[in-house]
C-alpha cells in the first residue's frame, strides 16, 4: 500500500474516475461522487479573480487499485492558503445529510489517508487555514487527521433539509428527460443568486444528462411560481429524492433539521504545526 499526492485539474481528474468503485463501495452521495466533482472542477476556470487549486492525496493498494482519497481545494486568503475539501464551493450544496467524503475502504486506510492529509499541509509555505466540513459523525479519516494535528477542533451541526411539499399547494410539472430540463432550466437559474449560477448550471446539465436530476415547476401568470431542482440516486433499496435548491412564491418548500454533520478546523501562522503535532517557530 502506497500514498501518494497529485497536483492540477486533470490528473486529479483522472483519480476521480479511477475511484469511481471506491466512491460506489461506500455509497457516496451525489455531491461526493465523481459527476458533481467534475462539475465543480470544470467550473473554476471561470474564477480567474479567486483562482482555486486541487490535489489528491490517494492511497493504492495492489492492481493499484484506489482505497483511499482525500480531494482537497486550495484559495490564496490574504496572506493564507485556505484548504477545504473539493465540493465545499462554488455552488450551493443539497442539505440535509452529509454532502462531504473521506474516502477510506477500511481503518487502515483510513489512518494512512490521515497520515498524507497531514504530511501534505506540514508542507505547506506559509500560513494555512484547513476546514474539512459537512463529514459524517464517526469518519475514521477524520478522527485520526485530529490525533494528528492537536491544535485543531471538532464540531457537529444539524445540517437543514429542503421538504419538497409543492404537491400540497398547486399543480405540480416535474421531468426528468434532458431536452426539457434545458428549456426550464433558464427559469430556474433566474432565481439563482449571480455567483452560484455558473456552478448550478453545469451541475444541472450533467446531472440531467445522466438520469440524476429532476425539474419540477409550477405554473404562473408571469411564468413559474415556483421551481425546485431534486438530485436522483438509484440504491439498492430503490430510489433516493434530495431536494436540492428551491424557490416559490406559493409556498410548499420548508426547511427542517435533517442529520447532524461533523466539521474539523485547523490553522498554522507564526507557528506550525508540526508532523505529529509537534510545533515548531517558521523560519525567518
Amino acid at each position: 500500500m502506497s500514498t501518494r499526492v497529485v497536483d492540477g485539474r486533470a490528473r486529479v481528474v483522472r483519480e476521480i474516475r479511477a475511484a469511481a468503485p471506491l466512491m460506489a463501495d461506500l455509497a457516496a452521495p451525489v455531491p461526493a461522487s465523481g459527476p458533481w466533482l467534475t462539475a465543480v472542477l470544470n467550473v473554476q476556470p471561470a474564477r480567474p479573480l479567486s483562482p482555486v487549486f486541487t490535489r489528491a492525496v490517494v492511497v493504492e493498494g495492489a492492481g493499484p487499485r484506489v482505497d483511499g482519497l482525500a480531494l482537497l481545494s486550495y484559495r490564496r486568503r490574504g496572506p493564507a492558503t485556505a484548504v477545504t475539501l473539493l465540493g465545499a464551493d462554488p455552488g450551493p450544496l443539497p442539505g440535509g445529510r452529509p454532502t462531504g467524503r473521506l474516502y477510506a475502504r477500511d481503518d487502515d486506510v483510513a489512518g494512512r489517508l490521515a497520515d498524507g492529509v497531514a504530511d501534505l499541509l506540514d508542507g505547506l509555505r506559509g500560513p494555512w487555514t484547513l476546514q474539512l466540513a459537512g463529514l459524517p459523525l464517526g469518519d475514521p479519516t477524520l478522527r485520526r487527521l485530529a490525533a494528528a494535528l492537536p491544535d485543531s477542533s471538532l464540531a457537529t451541526s444539524r445540517s437543514r433539509r429542503l421538504v419538497d411539499e409543492l404537491d400540497t399547494v398547486a399543480e405540480v410539472h416535474r421531468t426528468r428527460d434532458p431536452a426539457e430540463v434545458e428549456r426550464r432550466l433558464p427559469a430556474v437559474l433566474a432565481r439563482v443568486p449571480d455567483r452560484r449560477r455558473t456552478f448550478v448550471r453545469a451541475a444541472a446539465r450533467l446531472h440531467a444528462a445522466i438520469g440524476q436530476l429532476e425539474v419540477a415547476w409550477v405554473a404562473g401568470p408571469h411564468g413559474p411560481a415556483a421551481v425546485l431542482l431534486t438530485l436522483l440516486d438509484r440504491r439498492p433499496t430503490g430510489e433516493d429524492r434530495w431536494p436540492w435548491w428551491g424557490s416559490s412564491d406559493v409556498g410548499g418548500l420548508r426547511r427542517e433539521l435533517g442529520s447532524p454533520t461533523v466539521a474539523l478546523t485547523a490553522a498554522a501562522g507564526l507557528r506550525r504545526l508540526g508532523r505529529r503535532g509537534a510545533a515548531r517557530q517558521l523560519s525567518g
